[in-house]
Parts: C-alpha cells; structure tokens; sequence
C-alpha cells in the first residue's frame, strides 16, 4: 500500500517529520506497520539486533605486572522507547559505530578494574573480574541507549613474563603429583585388578577342568556300564535260556522214561512173568501127572481138571501181562505174584480134589492120558 511502512522483526521504525507525543524528537514504531505520507514524512530503521565487540587490551594490575587481556561483549539496543531514541540519536546514520564504542568503553572499565587486583586475583578470580566491568560499565552502556547482555574474558597472560606460569608452578607441581599419585594408584589398582582377573580365570580354568573330567569320568563310567550291560544282559538271557532248557530236557527225559517203562518195561516184564507163569505150570502139571500116576487112584474128572490147570492159569497170565501191571519189588514181586497164581489154581484143584474124595475108590475110573498111554 502506498506510503504503509512495516519494520524488521529486529528493528525500530523510526518516523520524522510530524509532532510526537511528548518531549520526543521522532515516533518509535516496533513490531507493526504505520502511514508515512511522503515528502511531509521520513522513516529510518535501526537494528535492535544482538551485536558483538571484542576487546584486546593491556592493562597493568596493582603489582605492576603487565597483562594482555582478550574479552567479548554482547549487547543490543534497549527494546524501550527511550533506549531506542537514544542509541538512534547516535549511532542511527553510523550504526556500526556502537561496536567500537562499546569496546572503547569496556576497555577502559577494563583497565581501571585490572589496575586495583593482583594477578593472583585476576586469575583465580576472573568472573568476579567480568562481574565488576560489567557493573562499572552498565551505567555508561544506558545512556547511550546500549544494553549489555555477556562479558566474555577469552584469555589473560603477562607477554611472555613467565609471572604466571611461575604462579601457577607450585599448582602445576602439586597437581602433578597427586596426577602421578593418582596414576600410581590406579596403575596399582589395574594391576591388582589384573592379578585377580588372572587368579579368577586360572581358578576357573582349574574349575573348568575339573569338572571337565568329573564329566569325562562319569560319561566313561555311563559307556562302560553300557558297553558291560548289553553282553551281561546277553549272558544272563543265555543263562537262563539255558536253564530253561535244561529244565525242558530233564522233564522230557523224565516223560521219556516213564513212557519207556510203560511202552517197553512193563510189557516186557509182563511177558516174562507170563513165561515163567506157564513154565511153573508146566512143571506143576507134570508133578500132577506123576502123582496121579503112581497113586492110581486118580478119577477121570481129577485128570480133566489137570489137564484144564495150566489154560487156567495161562489165561490168568494173559490177563497179568494185558493189565498195567506195575511191580514194586523187581524179581520179588514177580515171584509173589506168580506164586499167588498158582496158589490160586492148586487151591482150585484141592477144592475139586476134595469134592471127589467122597467117592470110593472102586468107582474110580483109570486115567487115560490124552496120547493114549496108560498109566
């Protein structure tokens, strides 16, 4: 818009030219536009912007020791009306001229403050060195419209003296010490921490094998046990598979015996007996015959019943060796029991002996053998 002027954030737009409010020479306009009507009208800007000075200067303290003392200054126009109005009546057409102003001004609080320390002050105390200038100089800075915001001291020294490297010597050499002291100490300590690191790992190591061969051991031992437990396993199935069969073949050969004695023994013990059975019989008959012969009483029916004597006691002996006959006492008990035989058919013939002894002996008829011969 024509004539419409706006100002920088950092700046003050001043205008001229028209009546002020108050003892003012110019109107102040800072953060918003304003009219200026041109030819009757004229606007200026003046930085309110940070701005920096540095200082160099050699200053002699109160030992009258020479000393080169570097500072940096930051500072601004005021944001008042009256900061603004009175760095513009100064500096408004040479702006740049504020920093070497104010590095003036600083040097010479700068010189006056340093002249009334000792060096050992100023070292050891440099803020309280900042802190005096700035106080000495805050003043002077608000009349010209200037506000300080920092004062730097960059660097002191004496030119090449050696004042305060002498000063600072005995520090050195204290520091230094404890610096070597300290270094003594914690080389001890990283040494000491070393021979217990190396004790802690050879301990572990020591550890480490020995559990090492606990495990070997116990995995030896496990293999071993396993190696043993298959054959011993093997071995003891063996065993008693063996037993087992052992077992197995005496019971068969017991079964086997028993059935030899009831298939091969038994009847062929049997068969002797019946043998010797018919042979006594035969002995028996031939007795018989001799004493009916010489007695010549003998009747027709005694020597039928002779005759009859040895089938009777062939058929017992059949039905001996036809039953399962089991004889206890070997050759005794045959003996007994073909006894019992015969006995069986002499009693028999005594019974049917008996029974004809009632007839005379007149009635007795003559025995005819079956051959046909007499006797």
């Amino acid at each position: 818009m024509l004539g419409y002027r706006v100002p920088a954030p950092d700046e003050a737009m001043l205008i001229s030219g028209g009546k002020a409010k108050g003892n003012v020479p110019f109107r102040v306009v800072t953060g918003h536009g304003a009219f200026v009507i041109p030819f009757f009208r004229k606007a200026a800007f003046l930085t309110l912007a940070m701005c920096e000075s540095e200082v160099a200067e050699k200053c002699v303290t109160q030992q009258g020791i020479t000393l080169n003392v570097r500072a940096v200054i930051a500072f601004k126009v005021g944001n008042d009306p009256e900061s603004i109005i009175a760095a513009a009546q100064r500096f408004l057409s040479e702006q740049d001229q504020m920093s070497v102003l104010t590095g003036r001004i600083f040097a010479g609080h700068l010189r006056s403050i340093i002249g009334s320390m000792t060096v050992e002050q100023i070292i050891r105390e440099r803020q309280k060195l900042a802190t005096e200038v700035l106080d000495g100089s805050k003043e002077e800075m608000a009349r010209i419209g200037l506000n300080v915001d920092a004062l730097q001291i960059q660097s002191i020294d004496d030119d090449g003296l050696g004042y305060i490297k002498a000063m600072s010597a005995p520090h050195n050499a204290a520091v230094q010490q404890q610096a070597q002291i300290a270094q003594a100490q914690a080389d001890q300590k990283a040494a000491e921490a070393q021979q217990e690191s190396q004790r802690k790992q050879a301990e572990f190591a020591r550890q480490t094998a020995i559990v090492k061969a606990q495990y070997k051991a116990e995995v030896d031992k496990a293999q071993a046990e396993a190696a043993q437990a298959g054959p011993l396993a093997e071995a003891e199935a063996q065993r008693e598979v063996l037993a087992m069969r052992t077992e197995l073949a005496e019971r068969a050969a017991e079964l086997r015996q028993q059935e030899l004695v009831a298939e091969v023994v038994k009847p062929a013990e049997a068969e002797a007996e019946r043998v010797r059975i018919l042979a006594v019989a035969d002995a028996e008959k031939m007795k018989i015959q001799a004493e009916a012969a010489a007695s010549h009483n003998r009747v027709a029916l005694d020597r039928m019943i002779i005759d009859q004597l040895p089938e009777i006691v062939d058929k017992a002996a059949r039905g001996l060796a036809g039953s399962n006959l089991t004889v206890l006492n070997g050759a005794e008990g045959l003996s007994q029991v073909t006894s019992g035989l015969v006995s069986q058919g002499l009693a028999i013939f005594d019974a049917v002996r008996g029974g004809l002894s009632q007839y005379d002996d007149g009635d007795v008829v003559p025995f005819t053998p079956k051959d046909g011969s007499a006797t």
